[in-house]
């Protein structure tokens, strides 16, 4: 999911992406009031202010505009991720059978039997999607925590350099709120029945198989991580490198300067 093409733009682009790459949950009055928020937060700076005929971007501008597009792509994508079919619908971050159960769900779906596969699979995404929202509290308070030097920092990085920012930061806590939320979740979709029930029909080719060898809630836990991680690192690289992305008059300042 790295990413590793330099980039020599102002930050403020990196989370408008997320935003724009959501086109099925916002609508276009949303992207106007976003443009706005932005536009009015660096209205509202008062370090370093520059004329607005020269189009000039103050490192406390380019922070407060930041933040703002920041809190509103977060809150976008956890919503996207965290809706009925965010992870089962989207091929992207869809969450596989392990990796240890593959020849096993291979061989089932060759004998007429992928409706057990089918089911554990789903099983799996709809917990994840119960999970994801908690990853939004914790995205805010990184962003909210963000100091210049950070933002400096990232205009320099890498073209997911925003995306391994949240990550560093948030990674081993998300693991920790969402494992007992993934727990509940595959208990509450039945996980663990339609586990039992996939391994039941598989018969022979599961007869040597040991189903506590997966620990499926760790797995979910760390694709659901994952899959957040990626689709925000997806969405950053896109609104650096598609000028079309470029839905504001912010955004066209920021990136006229590449």
């Amino acid at each position: 999911m790295s990413h590793h093409a330099s980039i020599r733009v102002f930050l403020p682009g990196v989370t408008l992406a997320l935003v724009i790459g959501y086109v099925p949950v916002v609508n276009a009055a949303s992207w106007g009031e976003i443009g706005s928020s932005l536009l009015k937060g660096l209205g509202d700076t008062t370090g370093g202010s520059t004329s607005s005929a020269s189009h000039g971007l103050s490192q406390a501008d380019v922070v407060a505009g930041l933040k703002e597009a920041l809190v509103k792509g977060s809150e976008i994508v956890v919503d996207d991720l965290g809706r009925p079919d965010g992870f089962l619908g989207n091929t992207a971050v869809r969450i596989p059978l392990p990796s240890t159960l593959q020849s096993i769900g291979d061989g089932m779906r060759r004998f007429g039997l992928g409706s057990y596969v089918d089911d554990f699979e789903t099983s799996l995404n709809r917990a994840a999607e119960k999970a994801v929202p908690e990853a939004l509290d914790l995205l805010l308070d990184t962003v909210r925590g963000m100091s210049i030097d950070d933002a400096m920092a990232i205009l320099d990085g890498p073209d997911d350099a925003a995306t391994r920012y949240f990550r560093e930061r948030n990674e081993m806590r998300l693991s920790e709120r969402f494992l007992p939320l993934v727990r509940e979740a595959t208990a509450h979709v039945g996980v663990t029945q339609a586990y039992k029930a996939m391994l039941d029909q598989a018969g022979m080719a599961a007869a040597f198989f040991d189903a506590a060898s997966v620990d499926i809630d760790r797995y979910v836990t760390d694709q659901a991580i994952d899959g957040l991680f990626q689709l925000l690192a997806q969405e950053e690289r896109r609104i650096r490198e598609d000028p079309l992305a470029r839905s504001s008059e912010l955004l066209q300042r920021v990136f006229g300067r590449r």
